[in-house]
């Protein structure tokens, strides 16, 4: 069982009602809704994506817009193509395609990684119970104050405009998403072949209620994965 599975597993009232990986080698790009600047992390309204060679990042302009600008990444990904698009459609091979655990990193070292009932590594300790609280709630709080994992989402995917640029990888740390990940997964085991999925940045705002945000506005996006349907019954439909 996966870390969303096992949340909900030993806090099934916090299970929300249904509503009507690979290497990084291997990969084209990798996408997500945040940016780091000057050693500070901002939340985009629009996708960014991060690819390995110019040649992708022109393909990328063409289909999405935007602009595409030259990091210091310590990585092969070091451009970034800043897209205009809040929705992307993407085309997912699978349930074996979304893949999430928990971790908890500190100063980049990673303290803690369990599927929410067991440790994964290190692997000493690889089976053994990890004790993570079992309420969602009780979680949250936990991963605020370095006590405990937060989600660790990895979604391998397609472009829908394009499949054939290769495999793009979404990676957050979204509950929001985890929360809702375990629909997700059962609709790409119904469809039972390549789905045809938007992927949103949504945005949400609500007045808080506990803390030191208490009767403030607050607002942040996160992403938002929606599948539609057989990507094969989406190229008939265009015919």
């Amino acid at each position: 069982m996966s870390f969303s599975d096992n949340i909900f597993e030993t806090d099934p009232d916090s299970k929300p009602a249904e509503r009507s990986g690979g290497y990084d080698d291997d990969l084209t790009g990798k996408m997500s809704l945040g940016r780091q600047v000057n050693g500070k992390v901002t939340t985009l309204d629009n996708w960014r994506i991060a690819v390995k060679e110019q040649q992708t990042a022109d393909a990328l302009k063409e289909l999405f817009g935007g602009e595409s600008v030259e990091t210091e990444a310590g990585n092969d990904f070091y451009i970034d193509v800043l897209t205009e698009r809040p929705k992307i459609l993407a085309v997912i091979d699978g349930p074996e395609k979304v893949y999430d655990d928990g971790k908890l990193w500190i100063n980049g070292v990673l303290m803690h990684h369990c599927d929410g009932k067991a440790f994964l590594s290190p692997p000493e300790k690889a089976g053994s119970p990890c004790f993570c609280p079992a309420t969602m709630a009780e979680r949250k709080a936990a991963a605020k104050e370095y006590r405990g994992p937060k989600p660790s989402i990895e979604i391998t995917f397609r472009l829908a405009d394009d499949p054939e640029l290769g495999e793009f990888k979404l990676s957050t740390g979204s509950w929001g998403l985890v929360s809702v990940l375990h629909q997700i997964k059962a609709k790409l085991t119904r469809i039972g072949e390549p789905a045809l999925v938007e992927l949103e940045i949504e945005g949400v705002s609500f007045i808080g209620k506990n803390g030191p945000m208490k009767g403030k506005p607050v607002s942040y996006n996160q992403p938002k994965v929606t599948v539609l349907k057989s990507f094969n019954d989406a190229i008939a439909d265009e015919r």
